[in-house]
């Protein structure tokens, strides 16, 4: 028998998953922290993002469109 649970469509969105997130987050064991290390502008060249990601933004309603 198998355990995979099939994913379900949500009607809360970002709410539910915020809430799943607290739910877990006592679970997780935060490192410790450490001064970020300076980047000069010149590396910086800006951000990609997989269209994955992208088309998972476009179709939450707080944010599409």
């Amino acid at each position: 028998m198998s355990n995979h649970i099939a994913p379900r469509e949500s009607e809360n969105g970002l709410a539910e998953l915020r809430g799943d997130c607290a739910r877990m987050a006592p679970h997780w064991v935060v490192p410790a922290r450490s001064a970020p290390t300076p980047v000069a502008p010149s590396l910086i060249h800006g951000v990609t993002v997989p269209s994955a990601s992208a088309r998972l933004i476009d179709a939450m309603p707080e944010y599409g469109d």
